[in-house]
């Protein structure tokens, strides 16, 4: 029967220690049981950022799901839709009318609301109308229920009595499609920009 060959003269693993050893067998990696405990506290630190790692990819993985989601959902969400649309819309009439003045009282200062002359409510097939929707005072706007009366006089100055007839008469409902609601909100989002230029 023939001996076993001893193995080879080899470097220690350890990161710090690098001493050549002579090994017992072809497993041992380590010249001392220091350095053998220091190996496996790295050995388990490598294990455990590995895991670290998987865990917090498989969260970010699991986070960008419900993102993409949620996302698809609001994209076919009619009320959220809606609501986007609205604040866009607003906020096109603040910047758009640039008389500064409130339609139904014409004071300058306070804060600007964009008002409808016909209610959401009352006409929702207006309510992204240009026509129907300009500047108004806070006060006008809220505190006095939208101020009609001070409101079709300055719409009447403002677009003629025609267009304001036009407004109070029956008008066909109008039943938005979540991606009718995207295209009105990007175009108006195209005339803020062309606006802000």
């Amino acid at each position: 029967m023939t001996a076993q060959p001893k193995p080879r003269r080899r470097k220690c693993k350890v990161k710090d220690c690098g001493q050549w050893f002579q090994p017992f067998n072809s497993f041992q990696s380590w010249c001392s049981d220091a350095c053998g405990y220091q190996l496996s506290l790295e050995k388990l630190a490598k294990k455990k950022a590995k895991e670290q790692r998987e865990e917090r990819a498989s969260l970010n993985k699991a986070k960008a799901e419900r993102i993409r989601m949620k996302r698809d959902f609001r994209a076919k969400d009619k009320p959220h839709q809606t609501k986007l649309t609205q604040q866009v819309f607003n906020r096109w009439v603040r910047l758009s009318d640039t008389s500064g003045e409130c339609i139904s009282c014409g004071i300058t200062y306070g804060q600007a609301h964009a008002g409808h002359y016909r209610s959401i409510g009352s006409a929702p097939e207006l309510r992204f109308e240009p026509l129907n929707c300009h500047l108004q005072c806070q006060q006008c706007n809220t505190s006095k229920s939208g101020n009609i009366k001070g409101y079709r006089e300055g719409l009447i100055k403002r677009i003629g009595i025609e267009k304001v007839e036009w407004l109070e008469g029956p008008h066909e409902a109008k039943h938005y499609t979540c991606d009718d609601l995207i295209e009105i909100r990007a175009h108006y989002q195209r005339l803020i920009r062309s606006s802000c230029k």
